[in-house]
């Protein structure tokens, strides 16, 4: 429970303007909850009927509590750096309030209500002092409470060390037994397989992604499609493979002009990548220089392309499930001061890994925006 009051706590003490955040609140409470839970996945991991399914769960929970995590730290700098920023704005304000403040605590309060103009000066002077101090002790106030704000974020970031640590074993931990347990799993239901010859010679003739596509396409698997309802019908429904954010959209050009007919996804290192439907894998592997590449056909008709993934656990012609896992990204993990580092960074200075996503309907390529639903970050 350490990781949920951490992250819980990164939300509700780190000012007025997070805690009206209300949606980001309730994600960031429900990924702190799975972060919280996912130890203990991982340990039940093991005595799970499908070891697969249950480290797969396992591996994403950590990386949506590790999201949320590296979020609130974000936050938690941000307003470091703005109470910091009023404190200088306000230097000559706030001596003069300390200094006010300091002098009514040295001299007692008749010793300072005595004017040397008389009586009616002192009287006079009471008057003013009288309506100064409700407004001196208001800015007082103010200021304890920005300072004890203060206070409470750095301890936060301090005490968010040891989470991060136990985070950052546990992804580590649940990727290599997931790795293993797809190495000893039984072998997962397959389609007819294609034309060996056929696809050789698709993979000659193959001199970029969209030509290599475009040949699995022209050779259609041989048998029925699984039991499974109909791809169309999950048109802007689907979850992305992988944690990420859209770095390049369809048909948006590169630096060097290039456009796409994809969406380029910017993960972080080592992420899970699941089948977003039920699908059967045309193909997986090697592919020019486009670095592992694996090819899901989750319809009649429609061909779904993951390029640039570091380790594959598909096979070709196996019949995968919604949310199975295809594979890893590549990179190194961050360790725990990389990683609070590029979380306070307020632009993250993280470096990312990249999956190229492609989906074809009828062997024309289409912009997958269009079927994914919206994602966190």
């Amino acid at each position: 429970m350490r990781c949920l009051a951490v992250v819980l706590a990164m939300g509700l003490l780190a000012g007025p303007a997070i805690a009206q955040d209300t949606e980001t609140l309730l994600a960031a409470r429900r990924a702190a909850q799975a972060l919280a839970q996912a130890a203990v996945a991982l340990q039940e991991a093991d005595a799970a009927r499908d070891r697969v399914d249950a480290l797969t769960r396992t591996v994403r929970a950590y990386e949506d509590g590790l999201a949320a995590l590296r979020e609130g730290l974000r936050r938690v700098k941000i307003r470091e750096q703005s109470i910091r920023l009023a404190f200088e704005a306000k230097r000559a304000e706030v001596e003069r309030l300390t200094g006010v403040l300091a002098g009514l605590e040295r001299n007692p309060e008749p010793v300072t209500l005595l004017h040397p103009g008389g009586p009616l000066e002192t009287a006079r002077a009471g008057m003013l002092l009288a309506e100064m101090t409700p407004a001196l002790q208001a800015e007082a106030e103010a200021l304890g409470a920005q300072l004890e704000e203060l206070s409470l974020l750095r301890s936060l970031q301090e005490g968010a060390a040891a989470t991060l640590a136990d985070g950052l074993a546990g992804v580590q931990e649940a990727r290599l037994r997931l790795s293993q347990a797809i190495a000893e799993r039984e072998p997962l239901p397959r389609r007819t397989a294609d034309d060996p010859e056929a696809l050789a010679a698709i993979l000659a003739s193959a001199d970029t992604l969209e030509s290599f596509a475009a040949g699995l396409t022209a050779v259609p698997l041989a048998g029925s499609d699984p039991e499974v309802p109909p791809f169309r019908d999950s048109r802007g429904r689907l979850p992305l493979p992988v944690e990420g954010r859209v770095l390049r959209g369809f048909e948006v050009a590169d630096a060097a002009g290039v456009a796409r007919p994809g969406l380029l996804l910017a993960t972080r290192p080592q992420a899970l990548v699941t089948a977003p439907a039920a699908a059967t894998v045309r193909y997986a592997g090697p592919l020019l220089d486009y670095g592992n590449v694996i090819v899901l056909e989750p319809g009649a008709g429609y061909l779904l392309v993951l390029a640039g993934l570091g380790q594959i656990f598909a096979a070709a012609n196996e019949v995968v499930p919604a949310g199975a896992a295809l594979g890893l990204m590549g990179g190194a993990s961050p360790s725990g001061a990389e990683f609070a580092s590029d979380a306070q960074e307020a632009g993250g200075a993280e470096r990312p890994e990249t999956l190229y996503m492609e989906l074809r309907e009828g062997g024309t390529p289409v912009d997958p925006a269009a079927w994914f639903a919206p994602q966190r970050g």
